[in-house]
């Protein structure tokens, strides 16, 4: 692709944390999953192929535990993680127990929109999440769809973020169509407010994600369920000059164990400490207006 501006552009300076890169844990996951047992939930066999193909189908036969999850940050020196699941209270309570470890994120369903937007804001309110995430392909509709224009308009009243998929679906159950990163240029200039995380570098479509990035100022790319071994070349380069700014590291765990993209980074994507700086943890703090 055609390099749209030098190192650093397509986003204003903001103030940088003072954390400090071998203080302690210091990274940011921006997500990760809590998963009940497959008996629990009805619709877990939609994931068993993505989740067979990453070798973590056990993981979703029998569900995740938090404690799990709080030991596998700690050994990869994880401070925090944007943390989701079906179950909001499970999430809540997570959340409560491990004091700093978690920012809540509320998966609603968008489909009866009154009680989903009391849902976000008990959510934000009584428990302190800095996020809805929604993944389109779940519901069978692009973020364009007029369903989702409540849950912009409450997260831009409650000054959280709006994360999403974008990319192909790794369910095979699922079209992708709806996971084009495209759809979310609409959505950035009908909500310019907005700050929109888009996971999973959306793959195949890359270099989609790449220019709605680069173009408004409230749109990052995380890279969730993937690694960088296969960082398509257009991102480990956008994400090393141009779109520094613009980049979450995100896990996915437990669909990636978090050590694995951590291990990989400086053999196969290289970078200054500090670009490698924002990648891990900065621009999050930005994205889900986290305390440094």
């Amino acid at each position: 692709m055609v390099t749209p501006g030098e190192p650093g552009a397509g986003a204003p300076a903001e103030p940088r944390s003072d954390a400090r890169a071998h203080d302690g844990p210091w990274i940011i996951d921006a997500w990760v999953n809590l998963l009940r047992p497959a008996s629990d939930s009805p619709d877990s066999s939609d994931g068993e192929s993505i989740f067979g193909r990453y070798g973590q189908l056990e993981q979703l036969t029998a569900g995740t535990k938090p404690e799990q999850l709080v030991a596998e940050m700690d050994a990869a020196g994880v401070e925090r993680s944007g943390l989701c699941g079906t179950d909001t209270l499970w999430v809540a309570e997570t959340c409560a127990r491990y004091p700093g470890r978690f920012f809540g994120m509320v998966s609603p369903d968008p489909r009866d929109i009154m009680p989903c937007l009391r849902t976000i804001e008990t959510c934000v309110r009584e428990y302190g999440f800095k996020a809805v995430k929604i993944e389109p392909f779940v519901w069978g509709k692009p973020p364009t769809d007029a369903m989702y224009y409540p849950i912009y308009a409450k997260c831009v009243e409650l000054d959280i973020a709006f994360t999403t998929q974008i990319g192909h679906t790794g369910p095979d159950v699922f079209p992708s169509e709806v996971g084009r990163p495209i759809y979310l240029d609409q959505v950035a200039i009908d909500f310019p407010e907005l700050r929109i995380v888009g996971g999973h570098i959306g793959w195949p479509w890359t270099e989609e994600a790449i220019a709605l990035a680069w173009k408004h100022r409230n749109v990052w790319i995380d890279t969730s369920a993937h690694v960088p071994k296969h960082f398509p070349p257009s991102f480990t380069h956008f994400l090393r000059t141009f779109g520094q700014d613009k980049c979450l590291f995100a896990s996915d765990w437990p669909l990636l164990p978090i050590g694995r993209p951590l291990g990989e980074l400086d053999r196969f994507c290289p970078m200054p400490e500090d670009v490698r700086r924002k990648f891990l943890r900065d621009n999050a703090l930005r994205a889900f207006r986290l305390e440094g």
